[in-house]
């Protein structure tokens, strides 16, 4: 084995894969190896997309696209002109990984499993002679007269240059600030809501299509699906909100109310269009009655709310039941008492502060030759694949800043 590579890469990852075959594909003459901690790498691709693997978004215009990160869209605005979602398509495709657009936009391999990515990377790496040293658990990092010294669990190494792409991971971070780096302290993105509430209680499955959603006494705002669970609700509407309100719903200890709007129409509108449906609807019940394209189940507990007995016609409600039941459609207020991680996916808001970085070569700026490239850097995304596409992003540019020295 060598002790000593031209490149090194710090985390066996969806970036270090990346930016590891990119650097050796271009230079076959420089040595490049990967150091992952554990016995295999590349598993948070494998559990992506559950299982499937979320490799991109199909977003194509740069300014719409930074719109998905709440850490990060200023910056990335001028790395996705370099490399974006048709890039990303295009490097897969003359690999031989053809990718697929689902309804919501999210891009997947054609096969439908994660593992053709890892397939992919890993014949790339062996083409390119890339060395992947697992088990390999990195101590300590320092830099002596312009070469990098690497203690590991496995022995020492040394390199002229060195990308870190270890995602969120507390003793990289301790690593770097070692090295002066400034480290934005991490907290949770990407998690669900616990809530206790008996309307949501016995009907966890049921979508809302297209809800607004406010946290009470906050800026905070979010649209899309909602789904309720078991444990809560989630699916995007949520889950954008805990990417954009990720420091302020920490600051709450993930205790706070939140407001639902299931139509997204005004309290006085919604209050309107039930006096009309009272009198076209007057001989039949309200429990039976869904509108505004609700699903029954959902429906059936939000008139329960309003104090509506499931035996009551329209035409006997009075003005207050009427009142109660728009509340409950475009104003409803439930308390979230914690968070749940969505799925398998554990992302993170923090890392190393994006101004430590020039963002044209994704270069420390207090380290010369010290590249970041992931997670690892104060930037996340909401769901649907745009956590990958910073990652193929800044590993491309890394490896192009490489090679340009």
């Amino acid at each position: 084995m060598n002790n000593t590579y031209n490149i090194i890469v710090i985390g066996g990852g969806a970036a270090g894969f990346f930016a590891a075959i990119n650097i050796a594909e271009q230079n076959p003459d420089l040595s490049v190896a990967i150091l992952e901690k554990g016995k295999t790498g590349l598993q948070k691709v494998k559990i992506s997309g559950g299982g499937r693997c979320n490799v991109t978004h199909a977003e194509f215009i740069p300014s719409e696209l930074v719109k998905n990160y709440p850490r990060g869209e200023k910056e990335l605005l001028g790395p996705f002109h370099t490399f974006m979602t048709g890039d990303t398509i295009a490097w897969f495709e003359e690999r031989g990984v053809e990718l697929k657009i689902e309804d919501d936009g999210r891009m997947f391999p054609v096969s439908n499993s994660s593992q053709t990515i890892i397939d992919c990377f890993l014949y790339e790496a062996k083409k390119h002679d890339v060395d992947i040293l697992y088990n390999y658990n990195v101590k300590s990092l320092s830099n002596n007269d312009g070469v990098f010294s690497i203690e590991t669990s496995e022995g020492n190494l040394k390199s002229d240059k060195v990308i870190i792409a270890t995602g969120s991971n507390p003793k990289m971070w301790q690593v770097l600030k070692t090295l002066g780096h400034k480290i934005i302290e991490p907290v949770p993105s990407l998690f669900t809501f616990d809530i206790k509430d008996s309307r949501i209680k016995d009907i966890p499955g049921v979508v809302a299509k297209d809800v607004e959603i406010k946290v009470v006494n906050t800026n905070l705002y979010s649209e899309g699906p909602l789904l309720i669970t078991h444990v809560g609700m989630s699916a995007p509407a949520i889950l954008k909100l805990s990417a954009f309100g990720a420091v302020e719903l920490a600051e709450l200890d993930y205790n706070f109310k939140i407001e639902v709007n299931f139509i997204r129409l005004d309290f006085e509108s919604c209050l309107e269009q039930l006096k009309i449906l009272k009198q076209e609807l007057a001989k039949k019940t309200v429990f039976n009655s869904a509108q505004f394209e609700l699903p029954k189940r959902l429906w059936k507990q939000l008139v329960i709310a309003s104090h509506i007995n499931d035996n009551e016609r329209w035409a006997d409600i009075n003005k207050d039941q009427l009142e109660a039941l728009a509340s409950q459609l475009t104003q409803a207020i439930f308390e979230v008492t914690g968070k749940s991680t969505f799925k398998e996916e554990f992302v993170t808001a923090g890392g190393v502060d994006l101004k430590d970085i020039n963002f044209k070569t994704y270069e420390s700026k207090l380290v010369p030759h010290l590249y970041f490239a992931g997670e690892v850097i104060n930037v996340d995304a909401i769901t649907g694949g745009f956590n990958f596409q910073n990652a193929w992003t800044g590993a491309y540019i890394v490896s192009k800043a490489i090679q340009l020295k």
